[in-house]
């Protein structure tokens, strides 16, 4: 330190920095706000939630539009006798396709089965990944079109739909219960992770769905872009597609009987299609890392361990016993209407009345003004926030229930352009209907079970494997007359709007709803014991034998009300309790030494 004594100045320097260091950065904060920085914490909590919804959303906007976008390409190709004969003459690619279709609509009957073990020993984040992939898997198939390819991947899709639209509705529903416990994170319930009181969390349901609904209905739109920008230069004019047609709408039974079998002027290039699967390919790679790195978790890791560790045997059956509460059995008619209206419109009436009166050409401008006008008018359900929750499915209900009558008065000759405009306002107007449908049902669930978050995937469980239910029913009546299947649905809307009348009268009476008590978790402790947790000591353990006797009379199947269950308890439940009285335990002991 020769140096340091030769120079004094720069010795002094030195002293003042390690000062100025030591106080700034080592010492104790002057500026530092608690209070500040839990607010700034909670608040990047916040906007984590919400990126968290509306990554879910794009994730699942890309997933469907890039299925249905391939799909309806896929259909179209294989349904030309010229591609089938050059291309693929002794693979029989339309009995490939009805195979594939009853894959897709017949495989997601079963889902009630394995739905809820999937979506709790998965995760509800790694669920809609794994589903993701699935549709992915179905993209690739493409690339060698064979029955071995096709068949089997379309059967994966069957098996992850209820899955994946289960695991979303839960994860809609769980992010707006997140919100509010961020929001109002110096609450004493939220601190001790008690039961969310009454309708606390109502008002981030219902803009959370609504925010879905806005950007999952775009896959609609983007569903058509390869429709619109690769097949739509190569199809026939209608005077050759349409020329064995002689009535189209209300007066045909099946599809469209006699649409020309020749729909191409000329087939697509090879490379062409395969670049076009490529980037749906991407594409769908890209709604995959969206769910895995931009979605975050549903649950805390202690939840989800809980969740599990009531048993798989439980998980299996409570699906089951949900269906015991009149809530949701009352809902099912709106539940099967769900199902029955949305493939009603891409598929019936789309093909019926568009295709057979318009054209193919314009079958791409019937399903964008659909998709449209359901992802704009879902913005409508936000007026829940201020009205009744019946307001939003039964304005869908009238606004279906009227074009259901005009439609089954409607019976137009083929080609006829002039009828454009009356279809696009039928066609904005039944996505008006759907917007409030899809918003209104999906909102009412979330709102009945809201302070249920162990209950969600369930609940939605059996929301969507009744909609899976109502799309085998579609894909049965496909040779039906048109009046047949527009009296069946007329009929399932008056039904569920009278069973939804029932239900909210009975809720308004406060009648008492059953809903099947779920097993306190029961962990398998492997090793050593600590505790930290757990109070041990000989003298509770009378105690200890009570709770487990609890536990038992628990696991036995018994029904209770919804309000027998005592906050108390679970506040005494709570890990935060719990610590709270291993600790006063311990303090006592060290008074008494």
């Amino acid at each position: 330190m020769i140096w340091m004594d030769d120079n004094p100045n720069l010795c002094c320097f030195f002293i003042l920095f390690f000062r100025i260091f030591n106080k700034e950065f080592l010492g104790p904060q002057a500026q530092y706000n608690e209070e500040e920085e839990e607010r700034k914490y909670y608040r990047r909590k916040r906007l984590g939630v919400i990126k968290n919804v509306v990554a879910s959303s794009f994730g699942a906007m890309i997933v469907y539009g890039v299925y249905m976008g391939l799909l309806q390409m896929q259909l179209i190709l294989h349904y030309d006798m010229t591609y089938r004969e050059v291309k693929y003459s002794n693979l029989g690619l339309e009995d490939i396709d009805r195979k594939m279709l009853m894959g897709i609509n017949v495989t997601p009957i079963i889902g009630f089965l394995y739905t809820p073990v999937l979506i709790r020993f998965l995760g509800t984040k790694w669920m809609m990944f794994l589903a993701s992939g699935i549709y992915a898997l179905f993209v690739s198939t493409n690339y060698w079109e064979r029955y071995y390819t096709l068949v089997p991947s379309a059967v994966a899709i069957g098996v992850a739909i209820v899955p994946l639209w289960a695991s979303l509705g839960n994860y809609i529903t769980r992010m707006a219960q997140q919100y509010y416990e961020y929001a109002n994170y110096r609450e004493e319930h939220v601190q001790e992770q008690k039961k969310l009181p009454k309708g606390a969390c109502h008002n981030y349901i219902i803009v959370f769905q609504s925010l879905f609904y806005v950007i999952f209905n775009l896959s609609f739109v983007f569903a058509e872009l390869p429709m619109r920008l690769v097949l739509h230069h190569h199809l026939h004019e209608n005077k050759h597609i349409l020329a064995n047609v002689k009535i189209c709408g209300a007066a045909i039974s099946g599809v469209i009987p006699g649409f020309n079998t020749t729909v191409l002027t000329n087939l697509p290039r090879s490379m062409l299609l395969i670049q076009v699967e490529s980037v749906l390919m991407g594409f769908a790679f890209l709604s995959m890392i969206i769910f895995l790195v931009l979605c975050g978790p549903a649950y805390r890791p202690t939840e989800e361990i809980d969740l599990r560790s009531i048993g798989w045997g439980n998980i299996f059956q409570l699906p089951f016993k949900h269906l015991r509460d009149y809530r949701l059995r009352l809902l099912c008619p709106f539940f099967i209407y769900s199902g029955f209206e949305v493939i009603f419109a891409v598929s019936g009436f789309s093909l019926s009345y568009g295709v057979c009166i318009l054209g193919l050409k314009s079958l791409w401008l019937l399903i964008v003004v659909y998709g449209l006008s359901s992802s704009v008018f879902s913005l409508l359900s936000l007026c829940l926030l201020r009205l009744p929750r019946w307001l939003a499915l039964i304005g869908g209900a009238v606004v279906h229930g009227v074009l259901l009558v005009v439609l089954m008065v409607l019976s137009v000759k083929p080609s006829s352009p002039d009828q454009l405009g009356p279809l696009l306002v039928i066609t904005a107007l039944w996505g008006l209907g759907s917007a409030l449908n899809k918003t209104g049902i999906s909102t009412v669930v979330g709102m009945l079970y809201a302070e249920e978050k162990e209950r969600l995937d369930f609940v939605y469980t059996i929301y969507h494997w009744w909609q899976a239910i109502a799309i085998f029913i579609v894909y049965l009546w496909s040779r039906m007359p048109m009046r047949a299947k527009l009296s069946i649905l007329l009929a399932t809307l008056l039904l569920a709007c009278y069973c939804y009348w029932v239900m909210e009268r009975r809720v308004a009476r406060k009648v008492q709803h059953r809903i099947p008590r779920i097993p306190r978790p029961r962990h398998k402790v492997k090793g050593y014991c600590y505790l930290e947790e757990d109070n041990s000591d000989e003298s509770d353990e009378s105690d200890d034998e009570g709770d487990q006797a609890e536990d038992d009379d628990q696991v036995v199947e018994e029904m209770g009300e919804e309000g027998g269950q005592d906050p108390g308890a679970e506040a005494a439940e709570s890990p935060r309790a719990r610590r709270r009285g291993v600790e006063g335990q311990q303090h006592r002991w060290e008074d008494a030494e």
